[in-house]
């Protein structure tokens, strides 16, 4: 296809939106689970990570979820300062050397932030408009730098390929008109207006960063974690469409870095933040995949027609991927050329897969129920009809 060339050729990366008119896309505060994990166990890596030439005193609005212990350890091992404000109830040992404040930001409790004064704030738990109202009015003063963490879904027009930080995102009406309806915690009509009220409050000090989805060893959605566990347990495996779908996704720790070296940075503006840097497939992905393991198995690519026949939901029953239409065809397509020369970095796609399948196995057995991917039997009767249908 034209738009799929000029994408490969025009665009440096692209970025991964969820559901299709706001549904969450990021790996949020709360949705991990590091329990058990000393820090420096989560990412290997850190090992050879320099000091900052400036240690700066950093507040983390969240910090024990998914997303926040990633960049607790990245900007420990920086030399940074830390404090984590949360409700102490997600990992209250997790980072015990670390300084935890308390308070809720549902209730607007943020009395324990008090006189005191950070060089920086990585908000990662405001799902809320709302709550990013609260929080600048209490820390404007308070803070030099806001970095928000948004999401890819706060853009509201998914049908363009490539597009930059530019591109269109839900107004402020949406927001007003969903919260005035029953889709009052729309997602991204709150993320784009958490935007706003974080420029409106620090100008050219604040900072937006809209992830793609977040993956990797500890994300409890299974939003990937589906394909590394199902292709290690081999046999045929359904995969979606023909194989030349985009697919993007970016590794929590990489995401975390990134947002870390913007406030040692004290950049500023919004950040389109998602991977890999060169466009991938779904046949790219998964045959990546496939690379961590010597189990065997084999693909059966399914056509989306065919599986729009047989009920298979977008995203949650195949990860990763929606279905090739002209309103989704930019979908995971986000120019995220910005962020990357900004200082967005990523791994091999075969380190995330495989420390995710790592951390899979690591799990109790009792806890490892995929939420997210095909039914085994499901699967299995797909393929039938799909293999009866070619005679």
């Amino acid at each position: 296809m034209a738009t799929r060339r000029q994408f490969v050729v025009g665009t440096a990366a692209a970025g991964l939106g969820l559901g299709l008119r706001g549904g969450p896309v990021s790996g949020q505060a709360g949705e991990g689970d590091w329990s058990g994990a000393g820090v420096g166990q989560r990412d290997p890596g850190q090992q050879g990570v320099g000091r900052a030439p400036r240690p700066l005193r950093i507040l983390i609005l969240g910090g024990t979820g998914f997303l926040g212990p990633a960049q607790v350890e990245y900007a420990l091992a920086r030399g940074h300062t830390l404090t984590l404000f949360n409700r102490g109830r997600t990992g209250p040992d997790l980072f015990p050397g670390v300084e935890t404040l308390l308070g809720d930001r549902a209730e607007a409790d943020y009395a324990s932030l008090a006189g005191r004064t950070w060089d920086a704030v990585i908000d990662n738990s405001a799902n809320v408009a709302t709550w990013v109202v609260d929080s600048v009015r209490v820390l404007k003063e308070a803070a030099g730098r806001y970095l928000f963490v948004s999401s890819i879904s706060a853009h509201s027009d998914n049908s363009m390929i490539g597009m930059d930080e530019n591109g269109p995102v839900f107004t402020e009406a949406n927001y007003q008109e969903a919260m005035a309806s029953a889709a009052g915690a729309a997602f991204g009509p709150n993320k784009a207006q958490a935007e706003r009220e974080t420029f409106k409050a620090f100008g050219e000090r604040g900072i937006v960063v809209r992830p793609g989805l977040i993956v990797g060893p500890g994300d409890r959605s299974d939003r990937f974690t589906y394909w590394p566990v199902r292709i290690d347990r081999g046999g045929e495996v359904l995969a979606p469409g023909d194989g030349t779908d985009w697919a993007q996704i970016v590794d929590v720790r990489d995401v975390a870095r990134f947002m870390v070296h913007l406030v040692e940075q004290e950049a500023s503006g919004t950040f389109n933040a998602t991977g890999p840097e060169a466009p991938l497939t779904m046949a790219g992905m998964l045959y990546g995949v496939r690379a961590i393991t010597s189990t065997p198995v084999t693909f059966t690519w399914v056509d989306a027609d065919f599986l729009r026949e047989h009920q298979v939901g977008a995203w949650m029953e195949m990860p990763v991927w929606v279905y090739p239409e002209l309103q989704t065809r930019g979908f995971s397509a986000y120019d995220c050329s910005k962020a990357i020369a900004a200082g967005l970095t990523f791994r091999p796609l075969a380190d995330t897969a495989r420390d995710t399948l790592d951390w899979w196995k690591a799990k109790p057995e009792a806890e490892r129920t995929l939420r997210t991917g095909l039914a085994p039997e499901k699967e299995r009767t797909i393929l039938e009809a799909w293999h009866a249908s070619k005679g």
